[in-house]
Order: structure tokens, then sequence, then C-alpha cells
């Protein structure tokens, strides 16, 4: 295996939110989400299940989510996603990265319709042919989500490997009744996240966004 081949693809992934409406394969479906089974958990428990959904099941799970959106409904997510207060460097990074991509797609910052329609997008998939729904028994713990959580990115660099694109969508996920409901899935499945994804449209000039990262000082402490 070639390192630096390898490592292009994880350095080379970002969110994408702008797709073309060419279908992806449902063999090339199959292979990313048998190789990204290989993702590690605890004692091989394996505890994540994904609903892959197009066609007109996609649009209608869309139409929902559109409609509950619209009409203001508050999201009741099956789970909190972060700390609450979340600390303040966590904050202030995802202001800045809110901020840039408004400025990229040129919306004011009291410019509140042009601020809707861009919430609005994640419901509609970014346009993405396919929508995957990532879910866990009700009741999951901490580490059954560490455990989704790394089949999830190896989905996404499956994606990336074959020149597709996704996004991960808690605000999908954050209408868990509707998708529990569209999707005919049981009340004792937690939705953990969506996931957007097709082919990215080289010409949208969204997908050319990518937020800072930080540097390796900022985040890790060498131990000898």
């Amino acid at each position: 295996m070639n390192p630096v081949e390898f490592l292009s693809v994880l350095s080379s992934r970002h969110c994408q939110r702008a797709f073309t409406s060419e279908s992806v394969p449902q063999e090339t479906l199959e292979d990313i989400l048998l190789t990204a089974g290989q993702a590690p958990s605890s004692k091989n428990t394996q505890p994540w299940r994904v609903a892959v959904v197009s066609g007109d099941k996609r649009d209608n799970l869309s139409k929902a989510l559109c409609a509950a959106y619209d009409a203001g409904e508050k999201p009741q997510p099956d789970y909190e996603y972060s700390l609450q207060p979340e600390p303040e460097e966590w904050r202030a990074r995802a202001r800045a990265c809110g901020y840039s991509l408004f400025q990229l797609k040129g919306i004011e910052r009291k410019d509140v319709e042009a601020r809707k329609a861009h919430g609005r997008e994640n419901f509609t998939f970014f346009g993405a042919p396919v929508q995957m729904i990532f879910h866990l028994p009700a009741g999951a713990e901490r580490g059954n989500f560490l455990d989704v959580g790394m089949f999830m990115q190896n989905v996404m660099l499956g994606l990336t490997a074959h020149g597709l694109g996704g996004c991960p969508q808690f605000s999908v996920a954050a209408y868990a009744d509707i998708i529990r409901q569209t999707l005919e899935l049981p009340p004792d499945r937690w939705i953990v996240s969506g996931l957007a994804l097709g082919w990215p449209d080289p010409d949208s000039k969204v997908n050319t966004f990518v937020p800072e990262r930080l540097p390796l000082p900022d985040f890790v402490d060498w131990y000898e």
C-alpha cells in the first residue's frame, strides 16, 4: 500500500454541498459499505445499521423534512449532539466556519430569508440522489456512538476514493420521528445521522469550501 496515496484520500475528504443528479450505482455503494464494515467496534459488536434511501422514497423523505422546516417545527433529536453550553473555543470555530460559508455564498449576516434558504438545503440533501440514515438501538451508549462514527468515517473515505462526495447531517437526524415514520423504522431505533451523497457538482462554488483545520500543536500532546 502506498501511504502517500492513502493519506491523500484522508486529506482530500471534505463536505460537499452541491451534487449532480447522476445516479450512483448500487454496486458501488455495496462495495463502499461492505468495506466500511471493517471499522473497529468493541468486541466486534458492529452496532450500526444504515438505511440507503433513493428514488421516490428519498423524495418523500425530503418533502416531509422540508415541510417540517418550513412550518417552523422544532427539531427533536434522539440525543444531545454536543456539550451544553459548548466550550467557547468550539463556538468560535463553529462561528468562523458558518461566517466563511455565508461569505462564499454571498449571504449577508442580516439576510434572514437567505439564511433560512441556506438551512433548507439540508433537507433537500443538497440535491444529492442518495441519502443514508445511520441508526442505533434506543438507549445506545457513548461507546456505541464511537463505533458508528468510525463506520461513518470509513463510508465517507470510501466515497472520496470513488470520486463521490458526501456531507454528514445531524440537521436531518434532528427530525427523528419524521425519519422513522417515512422509512417505517421501529420506535426503538435512534437516528444518529444523515449522510447526503452523490457526484459532487464540479461547477458549484460551495464545493470549494474547506474550513480551516487546527495545527498539530493545538490538539496533540506528546509524552515520552
